[in-house]
């Protein structure tokens, strides 16, 4: 039987999880991992490896593990901090941790599919390649900060605020980036991408917004 834990021990073996794939992804590609976390200020990384890219990618998915597991931890956080809960269950964490994945791969899963039906696969392709890049690398910047929150200082609301504003900004960087890069498909197609932005974009997270806080 799953038991509720009291400390900080659960929160710790996730960030060495963490850590842990981070690391092995580092040592696959040191040469990618290197270019990937310059992402922001050099483009280099999403004009190299965007050509290469596979269905399923090795380097990809271990940093998605560490998402998984850094966003879940992080809403964790969040969640024991609102409700100043001292315990969270074992069972809830892990469906937790389902759900935000299962969130994210059936989201791409459907865009690859919208851009399948729309015979524009490579376009869809590319975008969803640097999409992906860069909510990986706010996986990574997670793991620190995530460090930060539990053991160094006692966190606050304003804090955490300041922290999601911080991450939808580097989320918003890497969406202006891919826009740059297709601008002239959007211009001429604009009225489709703004359907695109408000069903695929922006529902999705209204949706689950609206969920958790019924919860």
């Amino acid at each position: 039987m799953l038991r509720n834990i009291v400390s900080n021990e659960i929160f710790t073996i996730l960030i060495v999880v963490g850590l842990a794939i981070v690391a092995t992804a580092k040592l696959l590609a040191p040469k990618r991992f290197h270019d990937f976390m310059l992402v922001i200020g050099n483009d280099r990384y999403l004009k190299i490896y965007a050509r290469d890219q596979k269905f399923f990618d090795q380097f990809d998915a271990l940093l998605f593990g560490n998402l998984t597991v850094s966003l879940g931890l992080f809403s964790l956080i969040i969640f024991r901090k609102i409700t100043e809960a001292n315990s969270v269950p074992i069972n809830d964490m892990l469906k937790l941790l389902i759900c935000i994945a299962v969130f994210i791969l059936i989201k791409v899963l459907f865009e690859r599919l919208i851009g399948s039906i729309f015979e524009i696969d490579k376009l869809t392709d590319h975008y969803l390649f640097q999409k992906i890049t860069f909510k990986n690398l706010l996986g990574v910047l997670l793991l620190p900060i995530n460090a930060i929150l539990l053991f160094s200082f006692q966190s606050t609301l304003p804090i955490i605020y300041g922290i999601i504003i911080f991450l939808l900004i580097i989320n918003i960087i890497g969406l202006i980036s891919s826009f740059k890069t297709h601008q002239s498909v959007i211009k001429s197609n604009l009225f489709y991408f703004i359907l695109y932005l408000c069903t695929l974009e922006i529902a999705p997270y209204i949706i689950l917004y609206k969920v958790f806080v019924s919860q």
